[in-house]
């Protein structure tokens, strides 16, 4: 909390971009002016968030091709982590390899056993260009990989491999909000 201000009671909620649209796999632009505007698009990415019932969002999925993710969330230990990357980039994923529940503020109901490592760190900048370095282990690393693949144009679906895969899939083609066409790389 900044100024004991709750992340997001500021912001706007915005509409959710889901699987189909083009912008969720586009690599996102690096962010180059810390202003008023990012502080903004930061609050507004908590304040949607946490509508969604959200542990972490990419601004790519309000539709913002710029490198920010937002994050809320618990480690395997339940300690809380709660902050926001700017121009993240993935220094470490390493330890053990773990398939856990994943699912997607993009992907609605749609959950599969995703492998991520147990352990990964981001480095970037804060909203106003101080150097941050974020490490995670368990569900919280796994949550700082997501984040990223979504800036980098990926979803977790892109992970799953075989059956998990076409059970995804298959998921995504029944849900209420798919597309007519969903993309094979869902």
């Amino acid at each position: 909390m900044r100024n004991g201000v709750i992340p997001g009671s500021r912001g706007a909620v915005r509409p959710i971009r889901l699987l189909g649209d083009p912008g969720l796999g586009a690599p996102c632009e690096e962010v180059t002016a810390f202003d008023t505007a990012l502080a903004r698009l930061v609050e507004d990415m908590y304040a949607t968030m946490y509508a969604a019932h959200g542990v972490g969002l990419a601004a790519n999925q309000i539709g913002v091709p710029l490198r920010v993710f937002v994050y809320d969330c618990p480690d395997d230990e339940d300690h809380r982590h709660l902050g926001h990357v700017v121009n993240p980039r993935l220094v470490e994923a390493d330890g053990v390899t773990v398939r856990g529940p994943e699912g997607c503020l993009s992907l609605p109901g749609i959950e599969a056993g995703t492998p991520r490592y147990d352990r990964a760190v981001v480095e970037g900048m804060t909203v106003t260009g101080e150097p941050v370095r974020v490490e995670g282990t368990g569900f919280f690393a796994r949550c700082l990989q997501h984040e990223n693949d979504h800036l980098d144009g990926g979803l977790f679906t892109d992970r799953l491999t075989g059956l998990r895969r076409r059970r995804a899939l298959r998921a995504v083609r029944r849900a209420p909000w798919a597309r007519e066409d969903p993309p094979d790389s869902a």
